[in-house]
Parts: structure tokens; sequence; C-alpha cells
């Protein structure tokens, strides 16, 4: 299942915008050097059924494999500078949706 993309979905509040600053200007490198590519975000998303999202940015990006994914998860210099994250926001989930397997 290595072989499909991983899509990555964030939803978060910013709660200091400085120390967010600093997550966000290490975050893209990073993401790259582990082929993740940024999809889009929403500070104001549109729940069309059921419970809105809590907060209020929704992040959407993708890496080409699971283990992709997992190996950025993992990347001692990305854990480091998630502590900007997780001083400037207030974070309700970040998860991993795997794309569906090429058809035969």
């Amino acid at each position: 299942m290595n072989d499909v993309p991983v899509y990555m979905i964030v939803n978060l509040a910013v709660t200091d915008a400085s120390e967010y600053r600093k997550y966000e200007k290490g975050f893209f490198p990073i993401l790259k050097r582990f082929g993740g590519k940024f999809l889009t975000f929403d500070d104001n998303p549109l729940a069309l059924e059921g419970l809105a999202p809590r907060s209020g940015r929704m992040i959407i990006f993708s890496f080409p494999s699971e283990k992709a994914a997992k190996d950025w998860w993992a990347d001692q210099e990305y854990q480091k500078l998630s502590e900007y994250r997780r001083a400037g926001t207030k974070m309700e989930f970040l998860t991993m949706v795997r794309g569906l397997p090429p058809r035969a």
C-alpha cells in the first residue's frame, strides 16, 4: 500500500501568529524534502452537513506514499519545528487519508 498517495488533513486554530509564522517558514522546505505537496488551506471552511470544524483553519497537503508521510512525521527536524506549531495553535486533528490504489 506504500505506492498510493496519502493526504494529510489538518484542523487548527492559530492562537499566536508569531509562533505559527516560525513554523510556516520552516514547514515548506521539509515538506518538499519528503516529496510532499501543499494543496490548499481555508480559514473559513463551509460545513454542508454534520458538525462544523471546531477551529478556523483547514489545511490539506499530500505525500506520494504512506512511507514518505510517516518519515516526514518522524523526522527530527520536523518534530523540532512543530514545537512552534504546538506553541502557536490549538490543534484539533492531523489525519492521514490513504488514496485509492491503482485500478487493475
